[in-house]
């Protein structure tokens, strides 16, 4: 497989990108093709300087932004050289068997640790229209059970809602990068309709006793109503797997 060379294109000012970003571009694409391969030094600075047309301090600040993402390798008196490869990194979450209860088991024990923290940020820091976001949230989501349709987006959208109104921008990136697959099917408790009654109606006093202490500002009584909840969906779990074994 023959190389393919990448052709340098001058770096324009009205691209929409700085210079830093456009010879840091070019330089990633030419390592990526190849071009410059593991191993190999880039061209000193002042001839990419002369490349590019840009100041020094232009390349610097490109090859900068390429060791951060460990892509080259500066060396004392030698140069800088380009790296292998990072072998990719498996995410987070990706290897979570929702169909298992025990795993389910280990994702509530994990959001109880993060969820409890956000529901008393949230009784703290929320604004009015957060507590109006809450409150929809909460509101669509006993629509949808009184209609007799599947709750779990619905009850993850008002869990979204309160990591929301912490205004800490990490509790909602952890909630969606588990996703709403986390959220308690009632379907694995019992199929009756009556036992699927009476789960529901227990989850909305639940839900009901979190958004409660946060719109009135109630940082511990927060805290404790959502500790409750995820406990309890945790205690559910833990019957059905002695039931089952899963």
């Amino acid at each position: 497989m023959t190389e393919q060379k990448v052709k340098t294109a001058r770096p324009s000012r009205g691209s929409g990108k700085t210079l830093v970003e456009q010879v840091r571009d070019q330089l990633r694409a030419q390592i990526e093709s190849g071009q410059y391969a593991p191993g190999s030094r880039l061209p000193s600075e002042a001839k990419l300087t002369e490349e590019f047309d840009v100041s020094r301090t232009v390349v610097r600040e490109a090859v900068a932004s390429l060791r951060y993402d460990g892509l080259v390798e500066p060396r004392q008196g030698a140069g800088v050289f380009v790296l292998d490869a990072r072998p990719e990194m498996e995410l987070p979450f990706q290897n979570i068997d929702f169909v298992r209860i025990s795993s389910m088991i280990e994702m509530l024990e994990l959001r109880t640790a993060v969820e409890v923290e956000a529901a008393g940020l949230a009784a703290l820091r929320r604004s009015p229209a957060q507590d109006e976001q809450i409150l929809q949230a909460l509101s669509a989501l006993r629509a949808k059970a009184a209609a007799g349709e599947p709750t779990s987006l619905a009850d993850f959208e008002l869990h979204l809602a309160i990591a929301d109104a912490t205004n800490n921008p990490r509790f909602r990136d952890f909630l969606s990068m588990i996703g709403a697959s986390v959220i308690p099917r009632h379907a694995l408790s019992d199929s009756s309709d009556a036992a699927t009654a009476t789960y529901l109606k227990a989850i909305d006093a639940e839900h009901e006793a979190i958004v409660s202490a946060i719109l009135d500002g109630n940082e511990d009584a927060a805290r404790l109503a959502m500790r409750l909840h995820l406990k309890g969906a945790q205690s559910r779990y833990r019957n059905l797997l002695r039931k089952t074994g899963q």
